[in-house]
């Protein structure tokens, strides 16, 4: 069989997070492999209680970890590399990017016992990496974080080029700007397929600058009264110094709050994204300084319940509170899904008598991610021979390809686990893969198909019960059943607490369980859940997750 060219998303596509993306090239089912972005997503109360992070499913990669070649990651935002420590020894293969990326990337490596060395420093465009039958270059795009790039992708069937998070901004503050000459330079000899970011094409109005925000920030900040207290994406260096000038500008000392935004101030201080920062002061030292005089920039701007932000909202955080007077600025959107913790957050501000100020007039905050004027642009700039969505929901990944369609470019709404043969004129579906999600369940990783997490949401939904039975040797139970009861109300329906209810009903079928059920212990499980639920059905309208433990006397 003639080799071919492959793209398959394993998670990004469909969904927005947890982004990671397979390319190969080869024999059918023995092509040699990359890895585009090893990302996390984010739990949250309602689907994953209790969960710390959700990474992509990387099974089919595991499978076949002698075919991968190496792993390249686009940008430092955690949905795009927040995944490599914790994945990294499942597939083995030497990690590129760029210098900022690469020095955050190596301290997610060092945080789970890899080496550093793993992770390869690569350079901007024009200079790429040699892997197996592809030659990839790191070509500088404007985004949100400091040195996002795009993948050049050369393979014997044509270029590919990945755009990864990506906006058009021609003056970003930090980081590169939008650089269409060299674009049209790397198209200039036609691009097979643009796999292209897909996030803002509800947008219809084109992209701002970040450079648009600096005068609003600054008057904002001059005319407060009281202490100020930012909050962004940590990630954002340019936001961060535009908050930290404007700052400075008014008299105000700066405290960073929480370890990610030290972390990435540092990180862009020690890799040359930053010259300079404006002068920070500790916690401590803040505490000293007049209100009036101040201005904490801290994590948690999408209501991380424990990030400084929520923490400051809670009353206290490293020793700081703030009062009637002060205000709190969120130079952020509000990532779908997170709606509700960043409001609970606002009103626990107003409840204090804080100033809340959102980004609802967008003086504040300016998106990373293209709208759909700028990805028709993008395209138009490219001209490739078929445009592939991606970063999205399904609905972001099918208005994408409709735009697509609708200029003359091939087409197709690819999701995660779909494999796409890029080797013709038009993308063609060759392969369906089962994907899913992994869990981070405090330090143990483990699969959505599990049970945990499922268990888990039945207990938080219905109630748990805990059955004792305690049998002699001759199968006579000793004494009563003994039942305990968590997340159930204590009364039933009889006027009678819901524990005796329980403990009653099942001695009177212990009692009289024929000698089958009273000797296996699995039919004696069986019957006494279904008893216990029929009773809590009665008692309380709800059937609860029921464990058992029979003891037996020898």
């Amino acid at each position: 069989m003639s080799d071919r060219l492959i793209y398959m998303p394993l998670g990004g596509a469909g969904e927005i997070g947890m982004n990671a993306y397979v390319y190969g090239y080869g024999a059918p089912g023995k092509e040699r492999l990359i890895v585009v972005d090893l990302g996390v997503t984010f739990p949250d109360m309602d689907s994953t209680p209790g969960v710390d992070l959700i990474f992509p499913d990387i099974t089919w990669l595991k499978e076949r970890r002698n075919q991968i070649e190496s792993i390249f990651i686009t940008h430092a935002h955690e949905d795009h590399v927040g995944a490599v420590g914790h994945l990294w020894s499942e597939l083995g293969a030497p990690v590129f990017a760029r210098p900022f990326t690469a020095h955050l990337a190596r301290m997610k490596m060092e945080d789970h016992g890899h080496s550093p060395r793993n992770v390869k420093t690569v350079m901007k465009w024009p200079e790429t990496v040699d892997v197996g039958p592809f030659k990839v270059g790191f070509a500088p795009i404007s985004h949100s974080i400091p040195e996002s790039s795009a993948l050049v992708i050369d393979t014997p069937d044509g270029r590919v080029l990945h755009s990864g998070d990506f906006k058009i901004d021609t003056d970003p503050g930090v980081g590169e700007p939008f650089d269409r000459d060299m674009f049209k330079d790397i198209a200039k000899n036609g691009i097979k397929a643009l796999v292209c970011d897909s996030t803002n094409v509800f947008s219809m109005h084109p992209g701002r600058s970040e450079a648009t925000l600096k005068a609003s920030i600054a008057e904002l900040i001059a005319e407060a009264p009281a202490m100020v207290v930012a909050t962004t994406f940590a990630s954002n260096v340019a936001r961060l110094r535009t908050l930290a000038e404007a700052a400075t500008s008014s008299g105000r000392s700066i405290c960073l709050m929480g370890r990610a935004m030290r972390k990435m101030v540092q990180a862009a201080l020690e890799t040359g994204v930053l010259d300079d920062f404006p002068s920070v002061v500790s916690s401590d030292e803040a505490q000293e300084i007049p209100r009036q005089n101040l201005m904490l920039l801290c994590t948690g701007s999408q209501g991380e319940r424990r990030a400084a932000t929520a923490q400051l909202a809670n009353g206290k955080f490293q020793g700081i509170s703030l009062k009637e007077g002060d205000m709190v600025l969120f130079s952020s959107s509000t990532i779908p899904g997170n709606e509700r913790d960043v409001i609970r957050i606002m009103n626990q501000f107003s409840e204090q008598g804080v100033d809340v100020v959102t980004d609802r007039m967008g003086d504040y905050h300016v998106s990373g991610h293209a709208n759909r004027p700028d990805l028709m642009e993008m395209h138009k700039i490219i001209e490739p021979q078929m445009v592939i969505p991606m970063h999205g929901e399904h609905r972001h990944l099918r208005e994408h390809a409709k735009i697509a369609e609708n200029a003359g470019y091939a087409s197709l709404i690819c999701v995660n686990g779909m494999m796409l043969d890029l080797s013709g004129n038009r993308p063609k579906v060759t392969e369906y893969v089962e994907t899913g999600r992994m869990y981070l369940d405090g330090s143990t990783q483990i699969g959505a198909l599990d049970g945990v997490i499922r268990d888990r949401l039945r207990m938080a939904l219905y109630g748990h019960v805990i059955v004792t039975v305690i049998l002699d040797e001759e199968d006579e139970m000793i004494g009563e059943p003994w039942c305990e009861v968590r997340g159930l109300p204590e009364m039933g329906s009889s006027n009678t607490p819901l524990v005796d209810a329980l403990e009653e009903d099942l001695s009177q079928f212990i009692g009289r369980a024929d000698h089958k059920t009273i000797t296996s212990d699995d039919k004696l499980e069986e019957a006494i859940k279904r008893i216990a639920r029929q009773t809590c059905q009665t008692e309380i309208g709800k059937k609860p997750e029921v464990s058992i433990v029979i003891s037996r006397l020898m």
